[in-house]
């Protein structure tokens, strides 16, 4: 199996590589061949067998996409986007990377599709920013996207292209919403929803954060481990149970920023706490107030989805994953 993981040099995409390259297979099926993609050259993986290809590509530009498809994937992941907050800060950039990008991938599969019949696998990384307030107490499966954002808005156009291509049939695709992924490592990005790992990550290897939210945020949160998870069971699922509803919710932990804060003193204690620091941003709390806060995302847990189901659970995976198991 030929697999094109496109964003293969943010963190999802480095993680979903490196479960890859240590077991040589996508979920339970072999990867012979694997074809990674970004705006920044992604590192070679070590360890994988097969045969690799790197590439340093714009996804806004239209002659990309055909290039990516060159060698044919079976399985192609879009994991590529800008960030919702610097979606929300540069209009024609988070347009012309999330919705562009996407949609010149998508005509570049019909184009071969209807060439000679080519249908691959696409996953397609969503997010929960689709949705806008307000909301009941519990997002389920039928709550209609109404985003509130650049980002959210650009996410959803994607979601509606995904359902009418795959309904035609120039691809089998599938479009799952991550939850926000809690403890990213490594450095801070520019995604609004940055400061749920950085309360965490940075008291956790002893340094301060700065928390610009009240306690009282609550928010839909999974571990990159979780997240790796959802992209190989959609990538390699029987999609018949699925049927033409190609979008799920993903299972994820709802918790207050206050519950956050309170897992970490229960495992790293009153010391780590301490380096929390308040400091409110109005741009940042205007952005959170829109996003949804709980869901019950009974489709996705019955087509065998699964995520963490406490707040420590992540904290105690980040520790195992990040910082060898040790504080």
């Amino acid at each position: 199996m030929h697999v094109q993981i496109i964003g293969a040099a943010g963190m999802i995409g480095r993680k979903l590589v490196g479960a890859i390259s240590r077991t040589g297979k996508l979920g339970e099926r072999a990867v012979t061949a694997l074809t990674l993609a970004d705006a920044i050259k992604p590192d070679a993986p070590a360890g994988f067998s097969g045969d690799v290809s790197i590439k340093a590509v714009d996804i806004a530009d239209p002659a990309t996409a055909g290039q990516l498809l060159a060698g044919r994937p079976d399985v192609i992941v879009h994991l590529a986007a800008i960030v919702s907050g610097e979606a929300e800060q540069d209009f024609d950039k988070g347009y012309r990377i999330n919705l562009d990008g996407t949609r010149y991938l998508f005509d570049a599969v019909r184009e071969l599709s209807q060439a000679d019949g080519y249908c691959p696998r696409l996953v397609f990384a969503s997010s929960i920013a689709v949705f806008g307030a307000p909301f009941p107490d519990k997002i389920d499966d039928t709550f209609l996207p109404a985003p509130l954002t650049s980002y959210g808005t650009q996410k959803a156009i994607g979601e509606l292209l995904l359902q009418d291509y795959s309904r035609r049939g120039f691809f089998d695709g599938l479009a799952i919403r991550l939850p926000t992924i809690c403890i990213r490592p490594g450095l801070p990005n520019k995604a609004a929803s940055g400061f749920f790992s950085g309360i965490l990550r940075e008291p956790l290897a002893g340094k301060q954060a700065v928390l610009p939210v009240p306690d009282t945020v609550r928010h839909w949160h999974a571990s990159p481990r979780a997240a790796v998870g959802f992209l190989t069971h959609a990538a390699t699922m029987d999609l018949g149970p699925v049927g033409h509803r190609r979008v799920l919710n993903m299972p994820g932990v709802s918790a207050t920023v206050a519950e956050q804060i309170e897992a970490l003193r229960n495992i790293a204690g009153d010391k780590a706490v301490a380096l929390i620091r308040r400091e409110p941003d109005p741009d940042i709390m205007r952005i959170v107030a829109g996003w949804p806060q709980d869901f019950a995302p009974e489709r996705a847990i019955e087509l065998g989805f699964r995520a963490e189901t406490s707040f420590e659970e992540i904290i105690r995976i980040h520790i195992e994953d990040e910082m060898g198991g040790r504080l």
